[in-house]
């Protein structure tokens, strides 16, 4: 009886050892990102196929915003230097959600504004808002809608971590509290 006590014990103990050493990798989501291809800032095609292989960072903007948007895409430029610094490479992907009013030009002096390098950082376009808005309810599980009594859009506020494969693996506060050190924790251990 002892001797089948210890092994359960054993057993168990092997478990929880096993399960803490995992590969440590972010899972907080597994929703895979539906294929797109729009266009960006420099009027370039950018799609999901150019983003296999490549750990990237997703957001929801739009230039015209009077309120989350200017705060998260100083937070996306901050981020986008700290990744730098610290030799984490991630593409940063910025979906508007006002498509008809943002153009490749009018995205590409909005993140200028920011100074924003766009060797890794597409803002992107050239859909109808009913395009953008299935696309980031299905790829995000984010909530966004026109504000019926402004011009202004409701969307998340989150950055999205998205894998070499095109799952999205994690979400972050984009706005008020980013853990820009867990993000490039996170982009690192993804790209070992």
């Amino acid at each position: 009886m002892k001797k089948a006590v210890m092994c359960c014990l054993i057993s168990l103990v092997i478990l929880i050892l096993a399960t803490a050493c995992g590969s440590g990798k972010p899972n907080q989501l597994h929703i895979p990102v539906q294929p797109f291809e729009y266009t960006n800032q420099d009027e370039k095609p950018v799609g999901l196929s150019d983003l296999k292989e490549k750990v990237w960072i997703a957001n929801f903007v739009f230039t015209h915003c009077a309120t989350v948007c200017p705060t998260m895409t100083a937070n996306m430029a901050n981020l986008q230097e700290r990744l730098k610094e610290a030799g984490a490479k991630a593409e940063l992907i910025s979906f508007s959600v006002d498509p008809e009013q943002d153009d490749p030009a009018a995205l590409k002096s909005y993140l200028q504004k920011f100074d924003a390098d766009f060797t890794n950082w597409h803002a992107l376009t050239g859909y109808d808002f009913d395009v953008i808005k299935t696309f980031v309810l299905r790829s995000f599980k984010s909530p966004i809608a026109k504000d019926t009594s402004s011009d202004q859009v409701i969307h998340g506020t989150s950055f999205y971590l998205v894998d070499q494969s095109g799952i999205v693996v994690a979400k972050y506060d984009g706005m008020l509290d980013v853990p820009y050190d867990k993000i490039i924790k996170d982009v690192k251990v993804l790209q070992q």
